[in-house]
């Protein structure tokens, strides 16, 4: 039985990498982005009418957004810097935690909540549940749907009569009509929360602000939102004890890269030097994010550019390609889909692979028992020429959940008695509940070190933790080397971090254009593996303009115009 994390930096979700879609399954999501740094934008689109396409800023949103009140209960060993999580490092003394919710704000209303699930839900009755009941003070019952097919249900359930009181939406589920259903059929939170009204659940008010205003769908604060940082959250990870034992020096350029794969790679001992690579390439070159809308457009000479139509996006392409070409990438990356890249990277059968900033304890750990020998470690983003790195902010917020317009008021507010318990910072009796269940029931704590037991991983997984999260942490109370690596490194890359124009607003494009880009990735990856060429490529971005590419940056113009920019 291994320690449980207690908190992920990242928080579950399409994060710019390998699977982006999947959830990287943890018992404490919690992740974020640091209030204030984006000055507020003019007024534009979303009216009080309702309006489905445009976004809220400026003045109108400043009307909407709850007040920031900052946690004092408990206080991080490393605060957020450059975009950073919060870091905790110290030991878990039971003892020593603070109590963030007096008394219960809940009034008895009985909650339905749909939400994606990733591993098999527990029985609806179980001691995890009916614990963070009786300290809410109301009945919330849980209808969890399978993680990996969440969007085929979340259309038909959104389009019923019928909807549970409260539905949980990843960003990476809000293509299509989704968006206009969020305006329609969920309930304007405004009223409970915007302004000092969000005093009355602190633990909220201690929410960032750039969360919420990501939780803002036409023209109304509808989402109560998993705030997560807006650094780059796909690390490249190398095998630190190989490294040390051959004398491998870390590339500082996309040249010194290739000549070391080169030199790590061997078919024929069954090494080769790194797993795909297309993630960190785009960082490397300073592309911009495109995981969920409106990341990838850009201002560039005067003139709005989507990612795609720069000359970075290209070059990071075929950089990727020629790692391919070369023979230094394992050949069952380039079969794609087959296998488990992190496997192949424990097992040694390749030294370099990328993936999202939870992996740097989630296989710390995995290993410990298995092989001793066993280091693993951050290389920092390196610019593709020698020189630093551009990276570009992400969302500040992925993961949101919705009330039911249709609900009472006593339901709205006891989901939001709820949320305040589950967005209780860690440090905390609230965080330790939500996150990890009873003591004694589900956990216990040794040497400072709190550890699940059976019943802890099968009932105390991805529940409460979807409905409200606190800002980024990460904490490691078994590892806190590994803890205060993941927080340094993510403000190192945050240093280099820009923010688009765009940076922080829920922006609903017009459904004619929503699946535009849909194709590009396939492609991307087609073209690095050698199945397609660069012209290929080339071609699709033209087919993209024409089809109707030029026509959203004319709308996207319009907006920019409108709003003003979060670069200042």
């Amino acid at each position: 039985m291994t320690p449980n994390t207690s908190a992920s930096a990242s928080g579950p979700g399409p994060g710019p990498g390998p699977g982006r879609r999947s959830f990287l399954a943890s018992t404490a999501v919690a992740a974020v982005a640091v209030a204030g740094g984006m000055p507020l934008l003019a007024a534009c689109g979303g009216s009080d009418s309702g309006g489905k396409e445009g976004t809220t800023s400026g003045k109108d949103a400043k009307k909407i957004l709850p007040t920031f009140v900052a946690q004092n209960v408990v206080t991080p060993d490393i605060a957020s810097k450059n975009g950073s999580s919060l870091g905790f490092t110290g030991k878990l003394v039971t003892a020593d935690l603070k109590t963030s919710v007096s008394g219960k704000l809940g009034k008895g209303s009985t909650i339905k909540i749909m939400s994606p699930f990733w591993g098999s839900p527990p029985k609806g009755d179980n001691p995890y549940y009916r614990a963070m009941n009786e300290k809410i003070g109301a009945n919330v019952v849980w209808q969890n749907q399978d993680g990996n097919t969440y969007d085929e249900k979340l259309g038909a359930v959104l389009a019923s009569s019928d909807m549970p009181d409260v539905v949980v939406i990843p960003g990476w589920n809000m293509g299509g009509k989704i968006p206009s259903a969020i305006i329609s059929k969920m309930a304007d939170l405004g009223p409970y929360l915007s302004g000092d009204k969000v005093k009355d659940y602190p633990n909220l008010a201690a929410v960032p602000t750039d969360a919420w205003q990501r939780s803002i769908f036409g023209g109304k604060l509808r989402g109560l939102p998993m705030p997560s940082s807006y650094v780059a959250n796909i690390v490249p990870y190398y095998r630190k004890d190989i490294f040390d034992k051959e004398g491998y020096e870390l590339p500082t350029s996309a040249a010194e890269f290739l000549a070391l794969a080169k030199e790590i790679t061997s078919a024929k001992a069954k090494v080769w030097a790194c797993d795909d690579m297309k993630w960190t390439a785009f960082n490397s070159f300073g592309v911009l994010s495109g995981s969920e809308k409106p990341l990838g457009w850009n201002l560039v000479d005067g003139k709005l550019v989507y990612r795609v139509e720069t000359d970075e996006y290209l070059e990071a392409l075929e950089w990727t390609r020629k790692l391919y070409s070369a023979g230094v990438v394992h050949p069952d990356a380039k079969a794609q889909n087959q296998g488990d890249a992190s496997l192949r990277f424990t097992s040694g059968e390749v030294l370099i692979y990328n993936n999202d900033i939870s992996h740097w304890w989630a296989k710390t750990t995995e290993q410990a028992a298995q092989n001793k020998k066993f280091r693993i470690d951050g290389m920092d983003i390196f610019g593709h020429d020698g020189g630093d790195p551009t990276l570009w902010a992400g969302a500040p917020a992925s993961i949101f959940a919705f009330v039911n317009k249709k609900a009472s008021k006593a339901v709205v507010q006891d989901v939001l008695a709820a949320a305040n318990v589950t967005a209780a910072p860690y440090g905390t009796e609230e965080y330790m509940l939500t996150n990890y269940g009873v003591e004694g029931t589900h956990y216990t704590v040794e040497d400072g070190t709190p550890t699940k037991n059976d019943k802890g991983n099968q009932e105390v997984l991805n529940a409460f933790v979807m409905l409200a999260s606190p800002a980024s942490t990460i904490a490691h109370p078994d590892r806190p080397d590994i803890a205060r690596a993941q927080v340094e490194w993510q403000q190192r890359m945050g240093a280099f971090t820009k923010k688009s124009p765009f940076y922080g607003l829920q922006i609903i494009e017009p459904a004619r254009w929503t699946n535009l880009s849909n194709d590009f990735e396939q492609l991307e990856d087609d073209i690095v593996r050698g199945r397609k060429k660069i012209g290929d490529m080339q071609q699709a971005v033209a087919d993209w303009k024409s089809q109707g590419g030029d026509k959203l940056r004319d709308w996207y113009g319009k907006l920019l115009d409108d709003s003003g920019s979060a670069q200042g």
